[in-house]
């Protein structure tokens, strides 16, 4: 891998979940098992899905992002919707929807090693995504993307909090340095509010609780949009 000169090189902090990689298709399928399983006769599939979203950010605030907090939303919501008790066997098949998440294969996006392998030539690249550490960890690995990166970091959550720590962690200067990514809730704004750039790479099943209106870039700064990672050629 050539090493970028200081002369050119930015720093370009890119989210892997839905960036990098498919990752809310599984969990879009998992949900439809359940609702199915579920079989509400009152409750419509979006009425249930409501209830759910509504569960998910109660179980996010006390179990963090990832399958143990998904497999608890799972459980909570039927809890809530079913007329019957939850028996022990109802309950391992509701985890089961979760769990089976993790065995999915790795489905890297189109153009993304390469893109990767061209930006890595050019600029200075840190994997940020958010999530359980060894979940995410256990992605990083089974991608076969890790090489491209001088660094990864694995947060709790992505807001400006989070942005300006990284900042100040690796010493970026927030001029050149840009966050991609496909979250306007995680990726893009509150980045934006740390004084950093921002590429937008939207994805079609981005997780709607990742969704937001996006904002705009302080002044001095730049926010792009671009049709898919590797039109990031196209800017670096």
């Amino acid at each position: 891998m050539t090493v970028p000169t200081q002369l050119d090189s930015q720093t370009l902090l890119i989210d892997a979940d839905d960036t990098l990689w498919e990752n809310n298709i599984y969990f879009e399928r998992a949900i439809a098992d359940f609702i199915s399983f579920l079989n509400h006769r009152e409750y419509s599939t979006a009425q249930i899905r409501e209830v759910l979203n509504d569960v998910e950010r109660n179980c996010i605030v006390q179990h963090g992002y990832g399958l143990h907090s998904f497999s608890h939303a799972l459980v909570d919501t039927f809890e809530r919707l079913a007329v019957e008790p939850i028996t022990p066997a109802i309950h391992e098949t509701i985890q089961g929807f979760a769990h089976a998440i993790a065995e999915q294969p790795m489905e890297v996006l189109l153009g993304v090693p390469e893109t990767l392998e061209y930006l890595a030539s050019r600029h200075h690249l840190i994997l940020m995504t958010k999530g359980a550490l060894g979940e995410q960890s256990r992605k990083i690995e089974r991608s076969g993307l890790r090489e491209y990166f001088a660094a990864v970091e694995i947060v709790a959550e992505k807001d400006t909090t989070t942005y300006h720590s990284v900042i100040e962690k690796h010493e970026l200067v927030a001029k050149i340095t840009w966050m991609i990514g496909n979250s306007p809730k995680s990726d893009i704004n509150p980045s934006l509010a740390a004084g950093l750039n921002a590429v937008f790479v939207p994805h079609d099943n981005t997780w709607i609780l990742e969704h937001e209106d996006v904002g705009a870039a302080l002044q001095g700064r730049q926010l792009l949009l671009v049709d898919g990672f590797p039109s990031l050629r196209l800017h670096f």
